[in-house]
Order: structure tokens, then C-alpha cells, then sequence
């Protein structure tokens, strides 16, 4: 195939790419923001997908983030595909920050304030709940006992908490993201229709002096007869 890899990669450089993509965390930045851009869609759509990107990183939906925010660009009628890109504003540099202070403003709203939960121990707790529940729904066709203490001790301890404090620094960057990000588009979109009318000018401009030089030769031709 065209665009296999020509050295196919173990699992392990799969894992790390995962975590730490080739070439760093700030060309991927990059080459996100470059695709957004390039987006045939008029601005203010794109914009709104990046909002809902944005906004749906700061929930506790592992696993889901891709599809709620296309969901929510889809009912903000903004770009789905700018939503799902967006959704990388949470990532493992990131994720620390959001993880840790969601959880601290959640329990707060709540009133049931706990001391800061470490993020490396809020991702075990989501991978532990996930294997927790694919255990029990297996366990409804092998007959085992379900066991959901655990999973309600984490819903109110932890997901709960996460949900409803990422909510208010979820809008406030997402907000943020959306006004910083539509002049940039716009700009950029206008730039490339810029860069094509010149071209096409040049093109023009290349093709009526060989209409003129082809003219001139034919002249040239009739006037020697």
C-alpha cells in the first residue's frame, strides 16, 4: 500500500507515541491547529466545533470524548470534525491540571471538600472502574456476583466531583478558545483566498502573454508571406 509505514513499529513505540508523539508535543500542537485551519467551513462553525472540543476535554467521558464533542458541535451546529481535533486540548500535559482541579472544584461545589487527589491516582480510579464495570456486565452471562460498592464509592468520590467542576473551567476555556480562534481563521482563511486570486492572476497574466507571443509569431508569419 501507498502509505503503509515503511518500518512498521513495535508495541511498545505505539504505547509511547500514545503519551509522547514523534517529533514532541508542540509540533502536534502544530499540526492540529494547521488542520483546523485548513477546514473548508466558514469560520464561525469551525470556531464553535473547537468550543465544543474544548469544552467536552474537561469532562470525566474517557473513551467518549470524540463522540460527545461531535455530538455537541452537531447541536451548537458547529464543525464536528474541528471538535474531535479539539478534544486534544486534553492530553497528558494537560490532563494533570484539569483532572486535579475539577475533582478539588467539584467536591467544593458539592460541599464535600477532600484533601487534592493526585492525577496519577484519578486515572488508575477511571481504568479500575472501567474493568469493574466490564466485569460486571460479563458477570449477567457467567452467573458470577456483580459487585458495585466500589463503583458507587467512585461515582460520588471521584466522577461525580470531576463532572460538575469541570464544568465552569471547561466553559471559561472553551470560551476563551472559541474568541481567540475565530479571528486567527478568519484571517487565515482570507490569507489563502489571497494567495489563490494571485495565483490565478499570475496564471491569467502567463497565459494571455503566450496567447500574445503565439499572436505576434503568427504575424510575424503572415507579414514574411
Amino acid at each position: 500500500m501507498v502509505f503503509r509505514r515503511r518500518n512498521k513499529r513495535s508495541w511498545p513505540e505505539r504505547l509511547k507515541a500514545l503519551v509522547y508523539p514523534q517529533g514532541g508535543w508542540l509540533r502536534a500542537g502544530q499540526y492540529v491547529w494547521h488542520r483546523l485551519s485548513r477546514l473548508p467551513d466558514p469560520p464561525h462553525r469551525i470556531a464553535r466545533g473547537i468550543f465544543a472540543g474544548v469544552f467536552i476535554s474537561f469532562t470525566p467521558l474517557f473513551g467518549l470524548h470524540f463522540f460527545a464533542s461531535a455530538l455537541l458541535a452537531f447541536l451548537m451546529r458547529g464543525n464536528m470534525i474541528a471538535a474531535i481535533f479539539a478534544t486534544f486540548f486534553g492530553n497528558p500535559i494537560t490532563f494533570p491540571i484539569i483532572a486535579v482541579s475539577s475533582v478539588q472544584l467539584g467536591h467544593w461545589f458539592l460541599g464535600t471538600g477532600v484533601d487534592a487527589v493526585p492525577a496519577r491516582l484519578i486515572l488508575s480510579a477511571f481504568a479500575n472502574a472501567g474493568g469493574e464495570i466490564w466485569s460486571n456486565l460479563l458477570a449477567t452471562f457467567t452467573g458470577d456476583p456483580a459487585q458495585w460498592g466500589q463503583l458507587r464509592h467512585f461515582y460520588y468520590g471521584l466522577f461525580k466531583p470531576y463532572l460538575i467542576g469541570g464544568l465552569l473551567p471547561g466553559l471559561i476555556a472553551a470560551t476563551i478558545c472559541y474568541y481567540v480562534s475565530l479571528p486567527v481563521i478568519l484571517g487565515y482563511q482570507k490569507m489563502r483566498q489571497k494567495k489563490r486570486r494571485d495565483r490565478a492572476e499570475k496564471l491569467r497574466e502567463r497565459a494571455a502573454a503566450r496567447l500574445r507571443a503565439r499572436q505576434s509569431a503568427d504575424d510575424g508569419a503572415s507579414g514574411g508571406n
